[in-house]
């Protein structure tokens, strides 16, 4: 059976151009059926910018507008999760919402990872990035590059992210104001992987195929949003949506622009 899915593709540059730190570009795949919120200011703390999930009450990408963020993706082997597992939406929400540093929240989450079922965490801040897996007994510091991250650990040779990361070092050597289009049309990519390259993580061979592609397009399945983050040197923070129903409509387009402040400001 399939599992339920947060963010399923991860491609992101750290300070890997001259004008941005953060180049990001993720794909959300999820069951329809799961209510969502689409991107917006949160009521509860209208600092913090993302989407909802509306059953759990966590999120799977969001940035605040001190500039820290948080994406997860889960982790497909094909072992079952802890009959009362923690909702790992939560760990994105959790971080947003407080005041930790990205080292601090991620070592501070480590001991907890095997309670959660299993999740790729990336958290951030002007400090650096900060990835956690929940079978690490420690995170691991980004280094500066092109990295990618679907349901296996980071920068794990799989097609969409191999194509995905060629796909964004060719996008980020193009000017500024194109890199956001240029991101979208790369989550756009909806090409299969051949037989030969298809991982196994534990999912019958079929939907091994479907998840292959960058978009996702299956029955009651499929990527629900894509979205793209760029954190400027100059402070200057942009968010975009696009948000998509059954069969890859595209629903919506949400775009918001924000200058980081500080978090006495």
């Amino acid at each position: 059976m399939l599992r339920r899915c947060a963010v399923c593709l991860i491609l992101f540059g750290h300070r890997a151009h001259p004008e941005f730190d953060l180049v990001l570009a993720a794909n959300r795949d999820e069951f329809f059926a799961r209510p969502a919120a689409a991107a917006d200011y949160w009521t509860q703390d209208p600092g913090v910018l993302g989407g909802r999930d509306l059953e759990k009450g966590g999120t799977w990408m969001g940035v605040t507008r001190t500039g820290r963020w948080a994406a997860l993706t889960n982790y497909r082997d094909g072992s079952p999760a802890p009959a009362d597992a923690r909702s790992r939406g939560q760990l994105v929400s959790d971080y947003l919402l407080g005041d930790e540093s990205a080292s601090g929240y991620a070592a501070s989450r480590a001991g907890s990872a095997r309670l959660y079922a299993g999740f790729n965490l990336l958290a951030g801040d002007a400090e650096g990035i900060y990835y956690l897996s929940h079978a690490d007994a420690a995170p691991i510091r980004v280094a500066p590059g092109i990295h990618g991250l679907s349901n296996h650990r980071l920068d794990t040779s799989w097609p969409k992210v191999d194509r995905g990361r060629q796909a964004l070092r060719s996008a980020m050597r193009g000017s500024a104001d194109r890199i956001e289009e240029s991101l979208l049309a790369l989550l756009a990519d909806d090409a299969l992987a051949d037989d030969a390259l298809l991982p196994a993580t534990g999912i019958p061979a079929d939907w091994e195929k479907k998840l292959s592609a960058a978009f996702i397009r299956a029955p009651g399945y499929g990527t629900r949003a894509s979205s793209v983050l760029l954190v400027g040197r100059d402070g200057q923070v942009s968010f975009r949506e696009r948000t998509f129903g059954p069969g890859g409509a595209m629903s919506e387009d949400r775009m918001f622009r924000f200058s980081v402040t500080t978090a006495t400001s």
